[in-house]
């Protein structure tokens, strides 16, 4: 069953498992970036989570309220425990960010939650209709999209308490 199912996924699963892959290994290393392209990953990783929670449970409250719920909390819990892995570079507007295994392992969580809940449903359409796997499955995906909101929030305002301590060290 199993060579079923790899043989049976389309190529362009593999081919974004390859791309987030490499992404976590880049973001394995510290490398310089301006302040946008901070907010491409976090975006991302929310708008797949976001749509994969509507296509396969629906946009109705109970997938929504729990996505929204358990991506606030984390957001609220990475941005608070967290630290803000960057520093700022020689040149304006750009930042370093510090190398971290933390977005490759949560990127791989994001992909394979997907991708068993896929083959689950395919296995077991009315699966989507049971309350405990929609509930486990939203508030996964709401966990994955926090972390990485508040790994962007708390970036950001390390480099605005940097800034002010900067400024007041002049």
């Amino acid at each position: 069953m199993l060579i079923q199912i790899v043989t049976h996924t389309p190529v362009y699963v593999w081919a974004i498992l390859a791309l987030l892959v490499y992404r976590g290994v880049v973001a394995m290393r510290d490398r310089e970036m301006t302040i946008r392209k901070l907010f491409i990953i976090p975006v991302i990783m929310l708008a797949l989570s976001l749509q994969d929670v509507v296509a396969k449970f629906g946009a109705g409250f109970m997938p929504l309220s729990v996505w929204t719920g358990s991506a606030v909390l984390m957001t609220l819990l990475v941005w608070k425990f967290s630290s803000a892995g960057v520093s700022a570079a020689a040149s304006s507007g750009r930042v370093i960010v510090h190398g971290s295994w933390a977005p490759l392992a949560m990127m791989m969580a994001i992909f394979f939650t997907k991708y068993a809940t896929a083959v689950t449903l395919v296995i077991k359409p009315s699966a989507s209709q049971d309350p405990l796997f929609s509930t486990v499955v939203c508030a996964l995906l709401g966990v994955f999209s926090g972390y990485f909101l508040g790994r962007l929030v708390g970036t950001l305002q390390g480099l605005q308490v940097g800034r002010l301590e900067y400024f007041s060290a002049v």
